[in-house]
């Protein structure tokens, strides 16, 4: 059995070559319904026929991919502010000779305990955030610098490194939180994968973060259902329906599931297509 491997979120799934018409990227414009299932985002036509279109990040993971990275990029401008927010704290401390309350261990923030606790399979923001701890830890350093200089008399040497710093790892710092942000919104670029149940006509379309790639199993290889539960899957009554097993290979499990299992909405008996532009794969 010939099967691709897709990712939606930390998920990898996998659907039969058989079941797959092509994929295209997703430009978000699809012709909304009413409808009260929440992953169905809306119609699209491919050649002719009105395809709906269901997002897998909110069946399998309860939260669109879309949504998980905005989330993860209003964390990171909250952790920014709270690192202007402490470095002017540290400036009025020395400046006006009064307490400053903010942490000065670098793992004891709120950016520090999210930082070495947060994984991620992209490979470019994985690259990114591993030159945070650098910086971030140099600037935390500083407070105790500046406020061992102040109390040996010499407030004028301990702002001019507090000025050097804001003027090097500070704005190095802020660099960072732009760049992961900025990755995050770039690299996510989902796309549709058109299903069919006769090699012929779409199905429904499943919307994916990426391709993996291509694999090959038998039969015997694909875990009964109960199985899944083990390794991460919460299973409700709509999203069991579309599991066919579970793909163990080395330390990754892939996901097996039939897409003829979501059916097409009643609704679209009476939709009329539109033209549209011209299908390519992607």
């Amino acid at each position: 059995m010939d099967l691709i491997n897709f990712r939606v979120g930390k998920k990898t799934i996998s659907l039969k070559i058989l079941d797959i018409l092509l994929t295209e990227r997703y430009e978000g414009n699809l012709t909304s319904l009413p409808n009260e299932n929440p992953s169905f985002l809306g119609v699209k036509d491919y050649m002719g026929t009105p395809t709906p279109i269901f997002d897998l990040g909110l069946i399998l993971n309860n939260q669109s991919s879309y949504e998980t990275n905005q989330s993860l990029v209003e964390l990171l401008q909250l952790r920014e502010q709270d690192h202007k927010a402490w470095l002017a704290e540290l400036e009025l401390s020395v400046h006006n000779d009064v307490p400053f309350t903010k942490s000065r261990d670098p793992k004891q923030t709120d950016f520090g305990k999210w930082f070495y606790n947060f994984k991620t399979d992209n490979e470019d923001l994985k690259a990114i955030l591993s030159r945070f701890e650098g910086p971030h830890d140099r600037l935390h350093s500083i407070a105790d610098e500046v406020f061992n200089l102040c109390s040996k008399g010499k407030k004028d040497q301990a702002l001019e490194t507090l000025e050097k710093e804001k003027l090097t790892t500070f704005t190095k710092l802020i660099r960072l939180f732009e760049s992961a942000r900025d990755q995050i919104i770039l690299d996510h670029k989902p796309i549709i994968v058109f299903t069919t149940e006769d090699g012929q006509q779409p199905h429904i379309g499943l919307l994916v973060d990426r391709v993996e790639d291509n694999i090959h199993c038998n039969e015997s290889d694909i875990k009964p259902l109960h199985e899944m539960t083990n390794v991460g899957f919460d299973i409700d009554p709509q999203t069991k329906k579309m599991m066919k097993g579970l793909i163990k290979q080395g330390d990754n499990h892939s996901l097996v599931l039939d897409p003829s299992a979501i059916f097409r909405p009643e609704h679209l008996k009476g939709y009329e297509p539109v033209e549209t532009e011209e299908y390519g794969l992607f």
